[in-house]
C-alpha cells in the first residue's frame, strides 16, 4: 500500500512565526545601526568645534574634571591676563586616552594648578562658557602630558608624539 503525506494546511500560529519574528530581529539590527549612527555622529572632528588658529595658554586651579565618554572636561579657573579671567571647559581626549598618558583621578585633583595649551572653541564670545581643546598639561612639578585629541583634525603641533615623523 502506498501512502501519500499531505502536510497540514499553515494554521495562523504558523504564519506568526515565518513573518513577526523576522520582522522583530530586522526591527532590531535597524535600532542597533541608529544606535551606531547617533554614537559615531556625537563623536564630532576637532575643526568642527575649535580653532586651530586661535592657541590658548591657560593658567589656573582644577575646579572640576568630567571624566565621561567621548571626551574627558576639565574645568580651570583661568588666571592668564591674555585669556579671559573665567572658568574655562577644557576637552581632553577620552577618559582611556588620558589614563594612557598618565592623567589620572589622582593627578587632576580639585585645586591643583595646572597650565594647559590648547586651541579656543570657534564660539569666541565664551557663551555659555569659554571652551577650549587642550593639548598638553603641564603640572606643579614641571610634568607635561599630553591630553589633546589627535587624528581629528587637529593641528600637527608636536603636542601628540604619535604624530612626529
Amino acid at each position: 500500500m502506498l501512502e501519500i503525506s499531505i502536510p497540514p494546511l499553515e494554521t495562523p500560529k504558523m504564519n506568526f512565526r515565518r513573518f513577526i519574528i523576522p520582522a522583530a530581529i530586522s526591527a532590531g539590527l535597524i535600532a542597533a545601526a541608529a544606535v551606531g549612527v547617533t554614537q559615531a555622529v556625537a563623536h564630532h572632528a576637532f575643526a568642527a568645534e575649535f580653532d586651530g588658529k586661535s592657541p590658548v595658554l591657560l593658567r589656573g586651579k582644577v575646579v572640576k574634571v568630567e571624566w565621561i565618554n567621548p571626551h574627558a572636561w576639565v574645568h580651570v579657573m583661568n588666571t592668564n591676563p591674555e585669556f579671559a579671567q573665567v572658568e574655562w571647559m577644557v576637552e581632553g581626549g577620552t577618559p582611556n586616552t588620558l589614563l594612557r598618558s598618565g592623567i589620572d583621578r589622582n593627578s587632576l585633583k580639585i585645586g591643583t594648578e595646572i597650565v594647559v595649551r590648547g586651541y579656543q572653541s570657534k564660539d569666541k564670545a565664551c557663551t555659555p562658557i569659554c571652551k577650549a581643546n587642550g593639548r598638553d598639561v603641564t603640572f606643579p612639578d614641571g610634568r607635561k602630558l599630553f591630553m589633546g585629541s589627535s587624528g581629528t583634525g587637529a593641528p600637527k603641533d608636536g603636542a601628540d608624539k604619535s604624530e612626529m615623523p
